[in-house]
């Protein structure tokens, strides 16, 4: 065993960046959310200008609650994962500072050019060319980090988590930089380099694999670390997890077609998406299923662990969304669901009761061992978090169902001479009562994240990181 102990065994100021900013990042996609919601049941709420209406706030919404929100949420625990299963520090901490500020500029971009008008129109990458060239720089610095601490690493072994992390990182700039290829026209103009189906199919194909990487493979292996450290076992089945990853990461990139379905794309396009989604649900219950056996011989402590709790609950959203999912891309059930708020329901169900539930557990995790804590200043007030989250997701999705099959029936309801039995207004009226739910469940879901930003600065303002930093030197140097 060496005597010699580095000033500083992990890099762990960046974590506890990236962790404060997804609390505040939270709470603004969040809050934004419930006022686009509000404006569907209170259209005054426009404000009568251009750069508050539900168009031009809506892609900002989404990009805040998945870039901001969750990128935080993913690259906290990413550098916080990679650097205790390496047992190593990260390669380079002026890299990792550039990551931490270069996003947070990028987010800023984004809260700018949005509300404006500037936008690709292209669903989460609707950034312009200077801003989607500025994040792809930054994404790359990332994976220069993460995969860097990688290679010196002081464990032979490299955990599966990380396994899952390295492929959101890879394939997320795959993605962005191949779909946002583009042709400026000005300093906030561009054309997409692709036209007509082909965009669309190359669109979709970044669109779905967001969902899938971004918002799926980066999760799971916050899943994979998290949950097993919560409930002090050893993860279910550490093979099953390696085939889960690999059966994940080669059937995933296909699916992107069912977005598409009854559209331009050709038919053996659509027909080959929707059988991979249909496959697709082969892995992601793998995961599931190996997360929740993971509690075995442990599922007392969902009773007294409200940490253990959201970490559980997201697993079951995460069950329920992929189960979901698969069979809103079989081409008969899309035929009812697509374009209505059932699909808008689909989407809060992984992202709320998923990524978000994940997310917050993760972070309630690690901040007291970020901050020299023994716990969380409350643990009440993340049982009073658990539950609005739990309510608000349930009232969210609940509603979204009911209006999308509503409106799935009226808009194909015909007469007996063909003509359409409903108009589109009488759909949007008998909608107004699930969009009232709707935002009611999204505050719920949102105000809980205020509960969360005060416990976590009451825990933060009573911290010593130093502390924390020289017990992780005393672990680190006991590994070896």
């Amino acid at each position: 065993m060496s005597t010699a102990i580095s000033p500083t065994a992990y890099n762990y100021k960046v974590v506890r960046q990236f962790a404060i900013m997804t609390v505040v990042w939270g709470i603004l996609g969040m809050g934004l959310g419930v006022f686009i919601a509000s404006q569907l049941v209170w259209p005054e709420l426009n404000l009568g200008l251009p750069w508050t209406t539900f168009g031009r706030l809506r892609p900002l919404h989404t990009n805040l609650v998945i870039f901001a929100f969750g990128g935080c949420a993913l690259f906290a625990t990413s550098y916080y994962v990679v650097q205790r299963t390496c047992q190593t520090r990260l390669i380079s901490d002026s890299l990792a500072a550039f990551h931490f500020w270069g996003w947070q500029a990028v987010i800023i971009g984004a809260i700018v050019t949005l509300p404006l008008g500037y936008t690709t129109t292209k669903e989460y990458a609707e950034l312009e060319w200077p801003l989607a060239i500025l994040l792809a720089i930054v994404w790359v610095t990332y994976g220069l980090v993460f995969f860097g601490t990688i290679v010196k690493r002081k464990t032979k072994h490299i955990y599966v988590g990380n396994w899952f992390y390295g492929a959101f990182i890879v394939v997320t700039a795959m993605l962005h930089i191949v779909n946002h290829a583009s042709l400026p026209v000005s300093f906030f103009k561009s054309y997409s380099a692709y036209s007509g189906a082909t965009d669309a199919m190359i669109q979709w194909w970044y669109g779905h694999n967001a969902v899938g990487f971004f918002l799926t493979t980066g999760f799971l292996g916050m899943m994979y670390y998290f949950v097993p450290k919560q409930a002090e076992r050893p993860i279910y089945s550490y093979r099953l997890s390696i085939v889960h990853f690999w059966a994940l990461i080669t059937l995933y990139i296909w699916a992107g077609p069912h977005h598409l379905h009854y559209t331009a794309l050709p038919d053996w396009a659509q027909s080959l998406g929707m059988a991979m989604s249909i496959i697709l649900l082969a892995p992601s219950w793998g995961g599931m299923i190996n997360g929740m056996m993971t509690l075995s011989g442990a599922w007392h402590k969902l009773r007294t662990d409200p940490i253990l709790r959201f970490l559980v609950v997201s697993l079951a959203f995460y069950g329920m969304s992929t189960f979901e999912g698969p069979m809103m891309a079989i081409k008969t059930v899309n035929s009812l669901s697509h374009y209505t708020d059932w699909t808008i329901g689909h989407v809060h169900a992984g992202a709320l009761g998923w990524v978000a539930m994940i997310s917050i557990g993760a972070i309630y995790h690690m901040i007291p061992k970020l901050f020299g804590r023994a716990q969380m200043h409350s643990v009440g007030l993340i049982n009073t978090h658990f539950w609005l989250a739990t309510i608000g997701t349930v009232l969210y999705i609940a509603s979204m169902w009911v209006n999308g099959i509503t409106q799935g029936l009226m808009w194909r309801a015909i007469n007996d001479d063909g003509t359409l039995t409903y108009s589109f207004v009488e759909a949007l009226q008998a909608s107004h009562p699930g969009f009232i739910v709707r935002a009611l469940g999204g505050a719920f879901f949102a105000s809980g994240m205020l509960f969360m930003a005060y416990n976590v600065f009451r825990t933060v303002r009573a911290s010593n990181p130093a502390e924390a930093e020289a017990a992780e030197q005393i672990a680190v140097v006991g590994a070896h």
